[in-house]
């Protein structure tokens, strides 16, 4: 496992089922473009070419593979062509168990090859890198017993849904802390644990020490020191640097650096998102959003997106979609503090005041104590009038102003 903590993953060459031995560059062309994209991804490796092309026209045991190359999965595919279409089909498999974790096949015509060979990339890197995260986690959880390495402490974190309880964000800012204290230098767990300060801040929930915006900055600081453009510590840097620190500006900056690191990753994407949906285009950050949704459909923090979405259509008065996300939203996480926001707000500018209440009534039980001016006070203060439907609305519905 190449001395490491984090997985290893090795893309074979594509089998041509085309009977057309030309096709073989296609195929050699969209795993090269699918390994250069891959690489990108920080959270786990990614072996070179010219190792895993040695199996180039062999048939393989992946079990074999895995121990030859040292990985835990393997990418694997075939490329058929009919007539004038091409289909592609991929699946991820670990090598342990020869597990199939995840499947898909792409088509496309053949006259768009260049095009569809870029959309093919995108489409499983997207796909592979959260299909891995998730296998590692269940792995973690199998073989946990007795185990306190950093490395499975932070995949004990990504468990837990990011902002549903004021108890899961400490309980996950615990986990970073300890494994801050093995690891003290990784600049994952350090931007992290900035951002999970910054979360309590945003949710209105009690800080953890005596100076939650002051820990985040050194926290931040520490985390860009050792990012080597990781594309995830800068956007949760860039995330806790809008929230707690409330520098819009540093934070649009490193949105941005993140984006060009690594535009394929769900987290990426996501942060970028919530950046122009407080200081920058609000059009940028639906759009960005509906990305995050099609990379990573069945994500562990998918509610973020759709509430985000709410929220860019309360920017624009656009009140009866706001509610349609909002509820979207609580389908996949009923907890979720900030799609109460929405719920409420949007339902009490429609004058819809009964159903304002019933959410608002709801939103108080999961947060004793929460109040407008909490809320305000965790939000990014660059533009007032991104917050205000919001505001007005809560405050319409009832909830106390102090």
């Amino acid at each position: 496992q190449t001395g490491s903590p984090k997985p290893a993953l090795a893309v074979l060459p594509f089998v041509n089922l085309s009977g057309d031995p030309a096709q073989d560059y296609f195929a050699d062309g969209a795993v090269e473009g699918i390994i250069t994209a891959l690489s990108r991804f920080k959270s786990f490796a990614v072996i070179a070419r010219n190792s895993s092309f040695t199996y180039k026209g062999q048939t393989v045991d992946v079990r074999q593979v895995g121990r030859d190359l040292g990985v835990r999965y393997v990418l694997e595919g075939s490329l058929r062509r009919a007539g004038d279409r091409l289909r592609i089909s991929t699946q991820l498999v670990e090598c342990a168990g020869g597990q199939h974790i995840w499947a898909e096949a792409f088509e496309g015509p053949v006259e768009q090859v260049f095009e569809f060979q870029d959309r093919i990339t995108e489409s499983v890197t997207s796909r592979v890198a959260p299909s891995i995260q998730q296998a590692e986690i269940e792995r973690s959880r199998r073989e946990r017993p007795g185990s306190l390495a950093a490395y499975d402490l932070y995949l004990q974190v990504l468990a837990l849904p990011v902002g549903s309880s004021e108890t899961s964000s400490r309980e996950a800012f615990d986990l970073l802390a300890a494994a801050i204290r093995l690891d003290p230098t990784n600049a994952v767990f350090l931007a992290e644990a900035a951002t999970r300060l910054a979360e309590r801040d945003t949710m209105g929930w009690p800080p953890i020490g005596p100076n939650d915006r002051e820990a985040c900055a050194d926290l931040v600081i520490r985390a860009l020191k050792h990012a080597g453009g990781d594309a995830i510590v800068l956007a949760l840097c860039g995330h806790a640097m809008l929230h707690l620190l409330k520098d819009a500006a540093w934070a649009m900056s490193v949105n941005d650096s993140a984006m060009n690191a690594n535009p394929n990753n769900f987290l990426v994407v996501v942060f970028s998102s919530i950046s122009h949906l407080h200081c920058g285009n609000v059009a940028d950050a639906v759009t960005g959003f509906h990305r995050a949704v099609e990379l990573s459909p069945r994500d562990l923090n998918l509610h973020v997106c759709l509430t985000g979405i709410a929220h860019a259509h309360m920017i624009l008065n656009e009140f009866d979609a706001a509610l349609t996300w909002a509820i979207r939203s609580m389908t996949v996480n009923p907890t979720y503090p900030c799609t109460f926001w929405m719920a409420i707000a949007a339902n009490a500018q429609l004058g819809r005041m009964d159903e304002a209440r019933r959410h608002l009534a709801q939103f108080t039980k999961l947060q004793p104590g929460i109040t407008i001016a909490r809320i305000r006070r965790g939000q990014p203060d660059r533009d007032p009038h991104r917050l205000a439907a919001i505001l007005d609305g809560l405050r319409l519905a009832g909830l106390p102003e102090e």
